[in-house]
């Protein structure tokens, strides 16, 4: 069933006002049309500046579109309000409050939207543990590692998020043994929540190791230049990046980063 329709979106940054020399604007994304499927996890790759993160954006209320439509589980969300507070969004930063301890900072976006913080509280301490936080919840953020950082920036979107997760390379400032680690984290979470991920990365290994599907950007203005089932069984893991179907697929991305 699809949950999120993403029809004929653009967005043009910039351009010259009144009174001042016309200047054209930089097209971040050009007619974009996909759709995802409920318990989906879609990766999306493209070279960078062509968008992935715009459209992000977009879908998380952050910035608005020139023109298109998105539409969430049937209904027209029109506006930037209207989409806030309807997706999970983690930007490439962590942006924990270096003030607040790890059990306030994984809150904080459940808090915002107006829920209880008791509630709130007592959902985060009961996933601490598959977060590997656990007895951490009073820390503060300048005392935990890089991929703890990572996993409780990931929990508190997790809390705010009833429909989908929207993860903007969360992964790409990490050491390749962390990341692999996460990788393989993030895999369980998903499977034993089912919940509907949009994943950006530039690692291709990546976006076949954890996407169902990924969408291929061109270069900016960023378009779907080609989408690609990623039909290869769980779980996943160093092995399956060395079987003839993931090699096969990621020879065809490559072609198409290419072009």
């Amino acid at each position: 069933m699809t949950l999120l329709a993403v029809e004929s979106l653009s967005k043009t940054f910039g351009g010259g006002g009144p009174g001042r020399r016309e200047r054209a604007g930089v097209e971040a994304v050009v007619d974009l049309t996909f759709g995802v499927n409920a318990g989906e996890f879609l990766t999306i790759i493209g070279p960078s500046g062509c968008g992935k993160s715009t459209l992000l954006r977009l879908l998380a209320g952050l910035d608005q579109p020139d023109g298109g439509r998105i539409v969430l589980d049937g209904q027209l969300l029109a506006d930037a309000a209207a989409r806030q507070g309807r997706f999970g969004y983690m930007p490439q930063r962590d942006t924990l409050l270096p003030w607040r301890t790890v059990l306030e900072n994984v809150i904080l976006g459940a808090e915002l939207a107006g829920g209880s913080r008791e509630a709130a509280r007592e959902e985060a301490r009961q996933l601490l543990p598959l977060f590997g936080l656990e007895g951490f919840e009073e820390a503060w953020p300048s005392a935990l590692s890089g991929g703890m950082r990572q996993r409780a920036a990931l929990l508190r979107t997790f809390l705010a998020a009833d429909d989908i997760l929207l993860l903007d390379e969360p992964f790409g400032a990490l050491d390749a043994l962390t990341r692999r680690v996460l990788q393989r984290w993030l895999l369980e979470v998903r499977t034993r929540f089912q919940k509907t991920i949009l994943f950006i990365t530039h690692d291709i290994d990546e976006a076949l190791l954890l996407g169902d599907r990924v969408l291929v950007f061109s270069r900016r203005p960023g378009r779907i230049a080609a989408e690609l089932a990623v039909d290869l069984p769980h779980p996943r893991g160093e092995e399956t990046a060395l079987s003839g179907a993931f090699l096969a697929l990621k020879r065809e991305a490559l072609g198409v980063l290419r072009f």
